[in-house]
């Protein structure tokens, strides 16, 4: 029995450890939590994540629930493997953000997997990051991509070389499995989604504008309030300002 439990422990030892992935993931003023949560949960058993915002005080989410960053801007490492920004009604304030849009430049620069959920896409788009790139977000902020050079694509993960974008808010799921299928392999993430138990069974089929129908999505319209108009005026003056410069 002894020498079996040595004999195991070599073969164990003889396998190499992965290489480890860092992850950064934006937190900002009003940004919705389960853009984050979901890619979060489907990443942090394989990765490491670190949390980022300008300081180490809780950021309130657009739900209220506050999140307690890990690091800081200026701590956050310099060469991360993944840069994600989630979205959230906070979207228009972080898209003028100057300090928000340095450091997305500054590590989107350098990262390997530039990466978004649901109007965090037009965050990093704002930052110059999706210029020429096909990527997607929130169905009724999709147009607004194109604004900022993008190429909208209305699809729940949208892949363009090392740009990956997940629409809304539970897409960041969908997008998180993927993500970690590329960097960890097909069977790690089959693996994830039977962990989680990522069966989606909706008791509704009104997951998007057109099965939705008009009253429902008339409804959502209302329910968004001024976000969409905020994030577009704000696309605009960033795009004047580029041209300017």
């Amino acid at each position: 029995m002894t020498n079996l439990l040595n004999d195991m422990e070599h073969d164990f030892q003889a396998v190499p450890a992965p290489v480890e992935v860092h992850v950064a993931m934006l937190v900002f003023p009003g940004f919705t939590l389960l853009d984050l949560v979901g890619p979060q949960t489907t990443l942090s058993f394989h990765t490491t994540v670190h949390l980022v915002a300008k300081t180490l005080e809780p950021v309130a989410s657009d739900s209220g629930i506050k999140l307690v960053p890990t690091c800081t801007f200026a701590d956050c490492p310099q060469n991360v493997d993944v840069l994600f920004v989630p979205g959230g009604f906070g979207t228009a304030d972080a898209m003028e953000d100057e300090e928000t849009i340095a450091f997305l430049r500054d590590r989107g620069a350098r990262a390997r997997f530039v990466t978004s959920v649901c109007t965090g896409s037009l965050i990093q788009a704002a930052a110059g990051l999706l210029e020429g790139y096909e990527a997607t977000t929130y169905w009724a902020h999709l147009d607004i991509l194109r604004v900022l050079g993008a190429k909208p694509i209305a699809k729940r993960v949208v892949m363009d070389r090392g740009r990956i974008s997940g629409g809304g808010v539970t897409a960041g799921i969908d997008f998180g499995l993927s993500l970690l299928a590329e960097l960890r392999g097909d069977l790690t993430a089959r693996t994830m989604q039977l962990l989680m138990e990522y069966d989606p069974a909706p008791p509704f089929d009104c997951g998007n504008p057109e099965d939705a129908g008009p009253e429902v999505a008339a409804q959502a319209k209302a329910a968004l309030g001024d976000a969409v108009d905020l994030a577009r005026a704000a696309a605009y003056r960033i795009r004047a300002k580029a041209i300017a410069d």
